[in-house]
């Protein structure tokens, strides 16, 4: 199992917190903890609890694989968009190309592993 790099969760997060225009205050009210915590969360020194870490996923509309790892991984729908999936006579082709990008995404998390 990966362990977790609270420090690269944290830069993660200012990351997509700034890429919003947000300060740091503007996102520890929302998520309801204290600009003094957000500070330690950004910068990997102290550890959230589920439900924070929820919130800021929620507040900063990413999902947990992009603050955790760094990987994103679209939804079901929007792969069935981008797939453009119009009946069920491409489910097994769509299946195979869910199953190479999950491969692919794989992959690319193993390979951070090692840097």
């Amino acid at each position: 199992m990966q362990e977790l790099d609270y420090a690269k969760m944290g830069t993660r997060i200012r990351q997509v917190r700034k890429a919003k225009g947000w300060s740091q205050e503007r996102l520890a009210k929302k998520c309801g903890i204290s600009l003094n915590f957000m500070g330690h969360i950004e910068r990997g020194t102290r550890k959230m609890s589920m439900d924070t870490f929820a919130n800021l996923c929620k507040e900063l509309q990413t999902d947990a694989d992009a603050l955790l790892w760094g990987v994103t991984q679209p939804s079901e729908t929007a792969m069935q968009g981008m797939w453009g999936r119009s009946d069920e006579a491409d489910d097994e082709s769509y299946s195979m190309y869910i199953r190479i990008m999950k491969s692919v995404a794989d992959i690319m998390r193993s390979k951070d592993s090692f840097s």
